[in-house]
């Protein structure tokens, strides 16, 4: 069977099954949380440390994730980002703005703008690659 008439078709990657959220504010965490849930997606986390998203990163099964840009106490998503990029595993940043830029080696990655909706989840997530 040819698809596309004959013509080459491209291939997309699915978009990502598991997705770690890492967001220290609960509120925002769990409306990512439903919104995931809503796309039929597994949901890992939330995580709101470095030491708990890394820890969660270490067991494996993580097929893309979700990084607030800054944490609790000064805290950066940035070791986060490093582990992720190291394991070849896609990830965006969310940021509330005022400041919330992306820095460093991982500037050029997606950003998802708070407060965000589940249309521009979806999208964010399936540009992932």
């Amino acid at each position: 069977m040819t698809l596309g008439a004959g013509r080459p078709t491209a291939y997309a990657p699915p978009m990502p099954a598991t997705v770690l959220i890492v967001e220290d504010e609960p509120l925002i965490a769990m409306m990512l949380e439903d919104f995931l849930g809503e796309m039929g997606k597994t949901v890992i986390g939330p995580a709101d440390s470095c030491a708990q998203a890394l820890a969660l990163i270490a067991q494996g099964g993580i097929d893309a994730a979700i990084l607030d840009v800054n944490l609790r106490g000064g805290e950066t998503s940035d070791p986060i980002a490093d582990a992720l990029a190291a394991a070849g595993i896609p990830f965006l940043f969310a940021s509330g703005g005022s400041g919330d830029g992306v820095e460093g080696p991982h500037s050029n990655r997606p950003v998802l703008a708070k407060p965000f909706t589940m249309e521009a989840v979806a999208r964010a997530l399936d540009a992932l690659d």
